[in-house]
């Protein structure tokens, strides 16, 4: 079996920190046992790094470095120049740009946020496509 690739969206991260149980912290379990390899660029750690230190999602500190301390050990990473398709919010855009470059699957819970391609993902139909490729 061929390793997956994602981007993982932050909502997929967040997720995955409120909701143990669901599809996004089952990706996030993939991730940290390397049965999937997370895909991101300098952008989409800063990204990771300014939502997961909110005070709203009251997560200490040490847990969040910790996380994207993992990811960024697990992972690969390079750095890349935007697209041309337009997005209504140009945050989305470093999440698209970096699973085009590297040919990943976007993992996202706002799949409407972004063009409609079979690379652009729910979690829940991530862990289809992964365990299909078990």
């Amino acid at each position: 079996m061929k390793t997956l690739q994602a981007v993982l969206d932050i909502n997929v991260l967040v997720s995955a920190l409120w909701t143990p149980a669901g599809s996004a912290a089952e990706i996030l379990e993939l991730v940290l046992t390397e049965k999937i390899i997370p895909c991101f660029d300098d952008s989409i750690l800063d990204e990771y790094r300014n939502v997961l230190s909110r005070p709203r999602l009251a997560l200490p500190k040490p847990v969040f470095n910790a996380l994207i301390r993992e990811i960024t050990n697990k992972g690969i990473s390079i750095s890349i120049y935007p697209g041309k398709i337009n997005f209504k919010d140009e945050a989305d855009r470093k999440f698209y740009d970096t699973a085009k470059f590297y040919e990943a699957y976007l993992v996202t819970g706002n799949t409407r946020h972004y063009p409609k391609e079979p690379m652009v993902v729910s979690p829940t139909k991530f862990l289809k496509i992964y365990k299909k490729n078990l």
